[in-house]
This record gives structure tokens, sequence and C-alpha cells, in this order.
């Protein structure tokens, strides 16, 4: 549980339901003391301290407590009188909260609330009810933390030209809502919104990083990064964007020195692709291939030059994206 210092605070109201008054109002007495956040958890019990120090001439008649809801809705929760006692009222904190000490100290009624629940969170108001001067009342802000779940992770694309979602980032059932930011080495966009409100005030956010897909992209870094007040430092996701595209085709081998009677000169297909390229065919323009070639996977040898080989080459390279080609013309020179 974080807690800050107790600060001095007070505003007078003539009741629970009274219109909340402007800070210089709260200003001018500053005697009770409370502290102005406290931060708790889901299922903790927690602290709400309240003082009234030195009353001096001033009479302490009674103390009530009273939950302000996020939604504006106010409920006495406990309350105190030194002649009838004690009193918790029907609330969304009934069976929950309790004053702290038995009976309750009149100058220090701080309370307690037990199995803290998101809809807890809002504003909570120790009130003295005092002579001469009247009521007095300090606000302690009670801030609900839900540590969210964060996950991220790439989607498989195919290269184009208009852009697609290529990265996922989610941070789910947190409290308060997420930041999420993105950082990649390619120039796409992030998009983030709040996808879902819970009935427990829990907040799922989602962000989509967008990107004109090309295959130069593929195997990029790109990173997702969530900050939220119950984590110490942001977490970070890295990852490797997943772009397929049919495959790239260079016919490698050609020194445009075949002459007549050369031996084993030899043409490579080379290709790149995401999937990885999976068959290879050679053809020649003519459509017949030379009877002194020998073709094994990317790889055409030419056991002999002739004037046969005097002939345009043909690589075609498939994957399941789609197909690539390359073409090298051979001139064979005479001897």
């Amino acid at each position: 549980i974080e807690k800050g210092g107790l600060s001095n605070v007070c505003v007078a109201v003539s009741g629970p339901h009274a219109p909340r008054l402007p800070p210089s109002a709260g200003s001018l007495a500053q005697r009770v003391k409370v502290q102005p956040e406290v931060v708790s958890y889901p299922g903790q019990l927690v602290t709400l301290p309240c003082q009234f120090p030195h009353p001096g001439q001033t009479q302490l008649m009674q103390i009530s407590w009273i939950f302000e809801t996020a939604a504006g809705v106010r409920n006495n929760t406990a309350v105190f009188h030194p002649s009838f006692g004690v009193n918790y009222p029907k609330s969304p904190l009934k069976g929950r909260v309790s004053f702290t000490t038995d009976p309750p100290l009149l100058e220090s009624p701080a309370i307690q609330i037990s199995d803290i629940k998101m809809t807890d969170e809002g504003r909570y108001i120790c009130e003295f009810a005092t002579y001469p001067s009247g009521n007095e009342q300090g606000v302690t802000n009670l801030i609900i933390l839900a540590k969210p779940s964060n996950t991220a992770s790439t989607v498989t694309v195919q290269a184009g030209t208009a852009p697609v979602i290529v990265a996922h980032c989610q941070s789910a059932n947190g409290h308060p809502p997420a930041n999420i930011s993105w950082g990649a080495s390619v120039g796409g966009n992030g998009t983030t919104w709040t996808e879902k409100d819970n009935q427990d005030r829990t907040v799922t956010v989602k962000s989509e990083y967008w990107l004109v897909p090309t295959p130069a992209d593929n195997g990029r870094d790109v990173s997702c990064e969530v900050s939220h007040r119950t984590l110490s430092s942001p977490e970070t996701f890295p990852m490797k964007l997943r772009i397929e595209y049919p495959p790239q085709v260079q016919i490698v081998g050609y020194d445009s020195n075949w002459y007549l009677g050369r031996t084993n000169a030899v043409l490579t297909c080379q290709a790149q692709g995401n999937p990885p390229p999976t068959t290879f065919t050679w053809r020649t323009t003519s459509g017949q291939m030379p009877e002194m070639v020998q073709v094994k996977q990317n790889t055409l040898t030419v056991l002999k030059v002739d004037e046969t080989v005097n002939t345009t080459f043909i690589c075609e390279v498939r994957n399941r994206v789609g197909t690539g080609t390359d073409q090298v013309s051979v001139m064979v020179r005479g001897e």
C-alpha cells in the first residue's frame, strides 16, 4: 500500500449531500488532517487516517465518514457519537468498514476497509461536527490499482501496396488504463484504443501497428511498450516482423566468355523469398533444353559449350506465395 503524508484539508459543508466548495473555501480552516491519496489493490486491507489535532476550545460533537463514488454518489459509511456510539449505515462498504479502535478516538477516528474492491475507488470524506465552528472535513482519494496482463504478437502478412496490421499489443484488465507505445525500424504507425471497460472498472487497452509491408521489412524489429502505474518500469515486447513475399530471383555465373568447347560452364539461380522457395524450374525461350546441359535444383551446368547453348536460359522459382523469374541470354563465342 502506498500512502502519502497527512495534509491539512478542510471544507465546511452541511451534510453528505451538500455541494462541493471551491478549494479557496477549504483553505480557510485547515484543521482536519488526512492523507490526500491512498493507494491499494483488490483484496487488500486499507486504513484511512483522519485527525483533528489540538481542537482547543472547539468541541467535537460527532464524526462521520462519507464515501463518494467515482460517479458522484455519496453514502454515509461510518458514524461515531460519544453518547450514542458507533453506527455503520447501509452502503457499498457495509460489513467491510470499521473504525480502527473500539471505541473510536474522537480526535483520531481512522477507519479501515477490508477486502478492497475496484468499486471502492473514490473520495472518502472525514467530517467532524463541531461547536461552535460547524462542520469541518478532510478528503482522501482512494485509488485502487489492478495490474494488467500484457501481451504482444506479430501478424504474418504478404508484401503489398496498402497499409495492413503487422503487430498487436494488448494490456488487459488493468486500472487505470495502460499507455501503449511503439518503437520500430520501419515507417509504420500505431493505433491505440480502449476496447473494454469491465463492470469491475478494469480496462482493456489494445493497439495495432500498421505498415505498408515490403520484402525488405521481413525480419525487421518492432517493439511494443506498455506503461502502467503498477509497473516499476515499462514492459517491452521486442518482435520480428513476418512479411511473406514471392521469390526474388537472380541468375549468376554468366561471364560473357562462353566459347565453343568450354567445359563445365555453370549458371546458378539465386532466390530469396518468404516462405523459402520450394521449386526451381529451368527452361529456354526456344522451349528445348540443349543436350549438353545438366540441371540440378538451382544449378544449370553446360558440360561442353556448343552452338545449341546460344540461347536464353530462364529460371522460374516458386514458393507458397507466388513465382519469381530471371533470365540470361548466352552468346557463344568462337574459339
